[in-house]
């Protein structure tokens, strides 16, 4: 995308204008263009476009802001939109957690659209929680893919997160966690310092390795957290099986996602004074949704009821890409009134 800011905006696109929703993880990266007229009905999606990873903590800023620009640009030329017709954008990302990373990000971002668009930066916990309240940011979201994330916002805009913070400094209970404390069980089997499991037997056929040893380089041969989460299943259909070492890995992974969320929803006291109070819960993610004979996302909300009974799941309906897009219209729109209304 070049920068065009001296034609000015088209009229609002001659229909209204779009409005772009970028969900940005470490695994992959979904942008969405929704018609802004049509965004207080049922959603309607023009085009849909999805690129790899645009998490700059794990492929490194450049290749980041490239699969970004890759997915805008796909979304505009599958909804047959230029860069003029569009109204507002929201890119949520992972890897986004302090307000240096918002602004640099957004200040990459005006050098790809027209003054005139609404432009906003977030964590891509905020699209999903606002994929469950459809655009409304209030309430508790449980992210939980290749990496986990528990974040929260009261009505008053106070925010609090848990977790989030990478493979290296916590994102237990993420895929990638899963996965690599069933690595190091293998390894563990391998050497004699852990019990037998059949995680050896079964995390080996699936990446067609002959041996243990062999895991080591297959680990080391490629730094992509993606591809280590991908295990998961395996380690599912381990624990399945009977594997006590799976079934506590899985075990381990619920709690720590639960503590997440009960951290959360203390701080913000979400729950009411009273700790009863109802609030929406999000949830998102593969590892929440990976198999319903180990329903890992029930068993964390059966975990988070014990301590606040008044939880309230929700699946969202939409994906968190149309979610970011939501939430960059509604903002769109509140600060237009507030001109209106001249405060």
């Amino acid at each position: 995308m070049n920068n065009h800011h001296t034609n000015g905006p088209k009229a609002g696109g001659g229909d209204g204008g779009v409005v772009l929703g970028v969900d940005g993880g470490t695994t992959n990266t979904v942008c969405v263009c929704l018609p802004a007229e049509a965004l207080t009905g049922p959603v309607q999606c023009l085009s849909r476009a999805v690129a790899g990873c645009s998490n700059r903590n794990s492929v490194g800023e450049i290749a980041a802001r490239g699969t970004l620009e890759e997915v805008i640009n796909t979304a505009l030329s599958k909804a047959h939109k230029d860069r003029f017709e569009v109204r507002a954008v929201c890119l949520a990302v992972s890897g986004v957690n302090h307000l240096s990373d918002q602004k640099a990000l957004l200040d990459w971002l005006k050098g790809k659209f027209p003054s005139h668009v609404k432009l906003y930066v977030e964590n891509d916990a905020v699209a999903a929680l606002a994929s469950g309240t459809l655009g409304k940011p209030c309430g508790c979201v449980l992210i939980a893919g290749t990496g986990a994330i528990a974040y929260g916002i009261t009505e008053t805009g106070t925010e609090a997160r848990a977790a989030g913070a990478g493979p290296v400094l916590g994102d237990w209970g993420s895929g990638y966690g899963i996965a690599a404390r069933a690595l190091t069980a293998v390894i563990r089997d391998f050497d004699g310092r852990g019990p037998q499991t059949s995680l050896t037997k079964n995390i080996l056929n699936h990446l067609q390795l002959s041996s243990p040893d062999e895991l080591i380089g297959w680990t080391y041969a490629d730094s992509s957290w993606a591809r280590v989460a991908a295990l998961v299943p395996v380690v599912v259909t381990s624990a399945i099986g009977g594997d006590e070492v799976a079934n506590n890995i899985l075990h381990e992974a619920v709690r720590d996602l639960a503590d997440s969320v009960l951290a959360v929803v203390r701080r913000l006291r979400l729950c009411g004074d009273d700790g009863k109070e109802r609030f929406p819960l999000v949830m998102v993610g593969g590892v929440l949704e990976s198999n319903k004979k180990w329903d890992i996302g029930k068993e964390v909300v059966k975990c988070i009821s014990k301590v606040y009974p008044g939880v309230d799941p929700i699946q969202p309906e939409v994906e968190p890409a149309v979610g970011a897009a939501l939430l960059a219209w509604n903002r769109c729109v509140k600060e237009r009134k507030k001109v209106q209304n001249g405060s």
